[in-house]
């Protein structure tokens, strides 16, 4: 490979503009060369706003041009499984949007396929919601803050359901897959501190049942929930509780609450990848503010660790394919305990 690390964009999207693309194009020796949209004229569209010099008329185009070096994939879930099978086996590094998969098994086969070419570097886009607070509460957590993780309380509200709204593509299985709102979103991000979890209970709720589907231009059955229900073992025996909710009007949150033997901690979000700690020790009046130094605190760098890959300075550490399997293997037990009433074991394969 040449020192300049040539990239192609497979679905110029919302994240794909606003962070991806500027991002990578601020890193030195590093070119967009190629775009390829649903459809010629967003292409083009792109092409002309970020100056990209080559416009190609489908993703397989795409992946078979020989001047490009790596694919970002910034498309809905439905694609993420088949451009990066035909990335790789095109010799081409894999950085695609989160969530990884439709389900599980299109996940496994990502990994196998990135596992069977350990010299291209695989990522997966890192849910960013903890982001502000990961490393301290990371550290927190392995000093024994907590004592024994007892419990855990996950809450995260959309506000009041919304009847009158067409159907998103998050509402849309074709383009969604088992993804429900933003559970892998925070699901990895709880992951990250307290592990995955051995085995899920659930309930789930599509409380709209039909929605208008402008792109075909008729009303269609919604088969994603708007509001989920889990109940996890983890892996000490403790129980987390997990609610996800586009229906929930002054529902408390986003908030994840993580109750020890010994302490408490609370952590707030307050932006998209911001949030607020804090904690209470068993014989305090109440809980308090903890204060994270700058130093304890990740920042998105995404797109640097992407390239860091490629040029062999440093590991992906968020999201490697492998981590996004377990939180795929979450999403499908989710779904299944869901339809048949019963308790799933993870992993699931």
């Amino acid at each position: 490979m040449s020192e300049t690390i040539r990239v192609g964009i497979v679905g110029a999207g919302a994240n794909t503009r606003l962070h991806h693309i500027p991002k990578l194009k601020a890193i030195a020796g590093v070119e967009i060369v190629a775009v390829a949209n649903r459809t010629r004229a967003s292409s083009e569209r792109a092409a002309k706003e970020f100056g990209i010099p080559r416009v190609h008329e489908n993703w397989q185009a795409l992946v078979a041009d020989p001047g490009i070096d790596a694919v970002v994939i910034g498309t809905w879930p439905y694609l993420h499984c088949p451009v990066t099978l035909a990335a790789l086996a095109a010799g081409k590094h894999v950085l695609t949007e989160a969530r990884i998969a439709m389900n599980a098994s299109e996940a496994r086969q990502m990994l196998a396929a990135s596992r069977a070419r350990p010299h291209l570097v695989t990522q997966v886009v890192p849910g960013p919601a903890t982001f502000g607070a990961d490393p301290m509460v990371i550290e927190l957590l392995a000093g024994g803050y907590l004592g024994e993780l007892q419990a855990v309380d996950l809450r995260v509200p959309a506000g009041f359901v919304n009847r009158d709204a067409p159907m998103h593509w998050r509402m849309n299985r074709d383009y969604s897959g088992m993804n429900i709102l933003s559970m892998g979103i925070w699901y990895e991000c709880l992951s990250r501190w307290v592990g995955p979890a051995r085995a899920v209970m659930a309930r789930t709720r599509v409380a709209v049942p039909y929605r208008m589907d402008e792109e075909r231009g008729e009303r269609r059955a919604v088969e994603v929930p708007d509001h989920v229900e889990v109940l996890a073992d983890l892996a000490n025996g403790a129980i987390a509780r997990m609610h996800w909710s586009a229906v929930c009007g002054f529902m408390p949150g986003s908030e994840i609450w993580l109750y020890g033997s010994e302490a408490t901690l609370r952590f707030e979000q307050r932006g998209r990848d911001d949030g607020v700690l804090s904690g209470g020790r068993r014989g305090d009046k109440q809980m308090a503010p903890i204060p994270i130094p700058g130093e304890k605190t990740y920042r998105w760098r995404v797109e640097e660790e992407f390239i860091g890959a490629i040029r062999g300075r440093e590991p992906v550490r968020r999201t490697s394919f492998a981590d996004a399997v377990n939180y795929m293997d979450f999403t499908e037990a989710v779904h299944v305990s869901s339809r048949e009433g019963r308790r799933v074991s993870l992993p699931l394969g």
